[in-house]
């Protein structure tokens, strides 16, 4: 997230096995995306035809159909055409590094062995989807998966269509709870790299290869955004900096899994914390060196009445007694106190440079470092 697990910075990268392609397959799927995806679904004609059974497909003689075996065709493995279409992208958690996708998913396969409708003149023929527990389909998964979720609402989401050269069509939507290996070196600047890992269960790449689907191997919804990392306005105040400071520190940790390596968010609210603390430090030496003057200094009083408080301050034993005794007495505390003054203000001097200059430097090195 570069901390951020800002949008631009989150990168999704889907890892298969990709050896064949075959447009006309392809060109199948961006029609069934573009029919989903599309935002007023297009009317469906219904044309005057029979009823279809499952043993209007399978052949003659279904016996000898085997839905366990892959359809290898003069020994070649079964082809697979994949097309993802990532609808959303959210909740995005790195304590658990994990994040959540709702995707369509399509699955594109040829099988020589099942037979057309009669009088099927459409392009395609939609068949019920039950019937895939009759005939062979992939055993694909999502190997990076936690949690996959499959939409009934209002509806079962999905479908099965059969082509003209017994290609059939299926797709489903999802939603998925994925793993991700996330590496914190410089959170809040990273750029987190994750994977939807899709393999076969059971088959070898000698029965059944996976590939992409040549035209629309991916599509993004460019209205992804991440509200969790949205930040509000924050205000602070001088009392609270250290406090707030301390909070946000404590924040950071506790929305990440402990780690053996320190991240750049360590080293930026450390040294901040120096600062914060290296302030007030500055603060109370200088209220010290300063004494009672310091007080009225605090509540607005201008610079000509603290020279009139210093000079009353000359005066403050009379000469009753003695002058000349009350007089040597007075003078040491008055020249303390003037000293004292005059090493605050120095110390408030050097600090209204070597705090800001400081943090330049730190500035500098950090996001040299980080970025």
């Amino acid at each position: 997230m570069k901390g951020e697990l800002a949008p631009s910075m989150f990168i999704v990268l889907l890892v298969m096995t990709c050896r064949f392609f075959d447009i006309a397959a392809a060109g199948r799927v961006q029609a069934a995306v573009s029919f989903l995806t599309n935002s007023s679904y297009q009317e469906i004609e219904l044309k005057s035809e029979s009823s279809l059974s499952l043993r209007d497909i399978l052949p003659v003689r279904a016996k000898y159909y085997d839905k366990n075996r892959a359809p290898k065709l003069l020994g070649q493995p079964t082809v697979v055409y994949f097309h993802v279409t990532v609808l959303s992208l959210d909740s995005i958690n790195e304590e658990s590094m994990t994040y959540v996708a709702d995707i369509f998913l399509a699955q594109s396969w040829r099988d020589p062995r099942l037979r057309l409708p009669e009088n099927m003149h459409e392009e395609y023929r939609i068949l019920d989807v039950e019937w895939l527990n009759s005939i062979w389909r992939p055993d694909c998964f999502f190997k990076n998966a936690k949690k996959v979720t499959f939409h009934e609402m209002s509806i079962p989401n999905h479908y099965l269509w059969l082509y003209h050269d017994k290609t059939l069509l299926y797709m489903s939507k999802l939603t998925l709870v994925l793993s991700c290996a996330m590496k914190f070196e410089s959170y809040p600047h990273d750029t987190q790299s994750c994977s939807m890992m899709i393999e076969s269960l059971s088959h070898t790449v000698h029965d059944l290869v996976f590939i992409w689907n040549l035209t629309d191997p991916l599509v993004v919804n460019p209205d992804i955004e991440l509200p969790q990392l949205d930040i509000s306005n924050n205000y602070t105040t001088d009392c609270t900096i250290e406090y707030s400071t301390a909070t946000q520190n404590t924040q950071s940790q506790q929305s990440l899994p402990p780690v053996s390596y320190v991240k750049a968010i360590d080293v930026w609210m450390s040294s901040c914390s120096v600062f914060v603390f290296l302030s007030l430090f500055e603060f109370a030496v200088v209220n010290n060196y300063m004494g009672p003057v310091a007080t009225k200094a605090m509540k607005g009083y201008s610079d000509e009445d603290l020279s009139r408080d210093l000079d009353a301050f000359k005066h403050m034993f009379p000469n009753t007694v003695d002058p000349r005794a009350s007089t040597s007495a007075s003078i040491p505390q008055y020249d303390t106190f003037c000293n004292g003054r005059e090493t605050a203000v120095y110390i408030d001097r050097f600090s209204r440079f070597f705090f800001p200059f400081s943090f330049f430097i730190l500035n500098v090195v950090y996001w040299s470092t980080f970025l």
